[in-house]
């Protein structure tokens, strides 16, 4: 995938090898298009909507050296794992499996899974660098705004960029070890079924409207819709190992 770039003069100037390692300070003087048609298609419509600029065609990875400080881990997860091994893995835990019927049977499961435990057990870790219950609830309370707030961005727009964030960082800074995990639930189950209402009400052609995800590339919503559904499951498996009687 090749990001199309428009970029005035000034800027052009210097030619490629001065302006790559400046690109991301200019950014506001910069206008991308990630191309979900042709190459060709986008680059045209890139010249006609900036004429006088030039067009310059990127790979992304030549950015990637670029950019400020050290090299960083992906944001969204800690695992030793490409973003393509982690599709894989979490799609396969719904292969077969239609992802709204998932999805909508996945509070309840979690409901089922914390009655009667008790809240020291639910806040206690399995190991120093792996989630507790609670922390996984708030975690599955968090991540199904994000997942609602990018499926609204790209049915508003289509091709939009999608952010990554970083899922530890967020355990830390909003204190998730500290939440109630029945109110945790509550907000998972609300913002659930907001989520499955809006995509029970699209059309089949937005579907196939995308993002662009900063670390896993194009991302429809169908995908994110199963990306989704796969993430309950492997929360939900998490959590019956946490809780299983110890041998």
């Amino acid at each position: 995938m090749l990001l199309v770039c428009a970029l005035r003069a000034p800027e052009f100037e210097h030619g490629t090898g001065e302006l790559l390692p400046n690109l991301l300070p200019i950014m506001r003087r910069v206008s991308i298009q990630y191309p979900p048609q042709s190459l060709e298609s986008t680059v045209e419509e890139v010249t006609a909507r900036f004429p006088g600029c030039a067009v310059l065609q990127i790979q992304p990875e030549m950015l990637v050296k670029f950019l400020p400080g050290k090299p960083r881990e992906p944001a969204e997860t800690t695992m030793k794992e490409t973003p393509q091994e982690y599709i894989e893995r979490i799609t396969s835990y719904v292969e077969g499996q239609q992802p709204l019927k998932v999805q909508a049977a996945t509070p309840r499961k979690l409901e089922r899974l914390i009655k009667g435990v008790s809240l020291s057990k639910l806040r206690k870790r399995p190991a120093p660098d792996k989630w507790s219950v609670v922390e996984i609830l708030a975690h599955l309370a968090d991540t199904e705004i994000v997942g609602g707030f990018r499926i609204r961005m790209i049915l508003g727009a289509p091709g939009t960029p999608i952010a990554a964030f970083n899922q530890d960082a967020w355990v830390t800074s909003g204190h998730y070890g500290k939440r109630d995990p029945r109110k945790s639930l509550g907000q998972f189950q609300v913002s659930r079924e907001a989520n499955l209402a809006l995509l029970k009400s699209i059309t089949p052609e937005q579907w196939k409207h995308h993002g662009i995800h900063s670390e896993r590339g194009v991302e429809t919503v169908e995908h994110i819709v199963r990306m989704f559904a796969g993430h309950d499951v492997n929360h939900i498996r998490q959590i019956e190992r946490i809780l299983a009687p110890q041998k």
